[in-house]
């Protein structure tokens, strides 16, 4: 089963190296420049932090999760997220960690999961739901330990419209700053991310999660700018980023409609990437960019065709 996933691997990647090789002369460009010569891999790998996740690559990859990592590492992916990973065994968690290690891989989001996400609700401010989260927060930190993790979602739930808007964002701020100061020693970040889902949810756009930020006023709680869900709920997408840049710790991806790979819909990620990108350079700040999103086609020619749309939205 290993020599036969292997073999997979190898396929599939040889045939991507002709597409590959236009889109990496930029960088193969630069290691000549530097007088090193530049490594198929090392010409192949993205230069923006794209992160696939687990079973996006499984038709070339097979069902093992760390022979998925790798192929992710062998296809020039350089980061990773998976939001179930609080409900994997320990034992896979840790094999997790090394695979990344291993690849030179940064670990992008999980999700703090407090059992329900979808019923738990922050806004209600009832003390059984806070308490839930905070014992999830600690739970949080040895699995961001195992994976080498600095970044968690974070979701409020759905909104409680027996109480005033303004009561239920207070709510939202005393169960954020009781994780913060579970998270806060440990250097990491909750993200928290506006959703597009169901209108009932309480977070739906940038500017309420930027208020929740500046609120907590910690490094510990910052915003994961969804472009998917931003396009549905708010557009306008440039200007939003703008606005709350300041706050913004991780980005993820998604084409509307149809939440599929970058090409697929209206939204012009060349764009949108590139604009990022400058002011990361201007501000030498880094993101992740997780592929939240599933694809167009199946099968192997799908996976390719996903590859493929990346490549052509890289920028840097």
């Amino acid at each position: 089963m290993v020599v036969e996933t292997g073999m997979r691997r190898r396929s599939f990647l040889q045939a991507m190296t002709a597409t590959a090789a236009a889109a990496a002369v930029p960088f193969a460009a630069a290691q000549e420049a530097a007088g090193a010569a530049a490594t198929p891999a090392q010409a192949g790998r993205f230069r923006l932090k794209f992160a696939p996740h687990l079973d996006m690559f499984e038709a070339s990859a097979g069902k093992d999760p760390i022979d998925q990592i790798r192929f992710m590492a062998d296809s020039g992916f350089t980061a990773f997220e998976d939001n179930g990973l609080m409900q994997r065994p320990p034992a896979l968690q840790e094999r997790i960690g090394n695979a990344l290690a291993q690849a030179g891989m940064t670990m992008g989001v999980f999700v703090i999961d407090a059992g329900d996400n979808w019923k738990v609700s922050y806004a209600t401010g009832k003390p059984e739901f806070r308490e839930r989260f905070v014992q999830a927060c600690r739970d949080a930190v040895e699995v961001a330990r195992r994976v080498n993790a600095k970044w968690m979602t974070v979701v409020p739930g759905f909104s409680d419209d027996t109480l005033p808007r303004g009561l239920q964002t207070g709510h939202v701020i005393d169960a954020y700053r009781a994780g913060a100061e579970i998270l806060e020693p440990h250097g990491l970040t909750m993200v928290m991310e506006p959703l597009s889902d169901r209108p009932e949810l309480f977070l739906r756009t940038s500017a309420q999660a930027y208020e929740i930020a500046r609120a907590i006023d910690s490094p510990t709680c910052r915003i994961l700018y969804d472009i998917y869900h931003m396009q549905r709920n708010e557009g306008n997408l440039i200007a939003h980023i703008d606005l709350t840049w300041d706050e913004i710790a991780y980005f993820q991806i998604g084409d509307v409609p149809g939440r599929n790979e970058p090409g697929t819909g209206e939204i012009n990620y060349r764009n949108v990437l590139a604009h990022i990108h400058a002011r990361m350079r201007e501000q030498g700040r880094d993101f992740v960019f997780g592929m939240e999103h599933g694809k167009s086609q199946d099968g192997v020619a799908g996976e390719r065709k996903l590859i493929q749309a990346y490549r052509e939205v890289d920028v840097g």
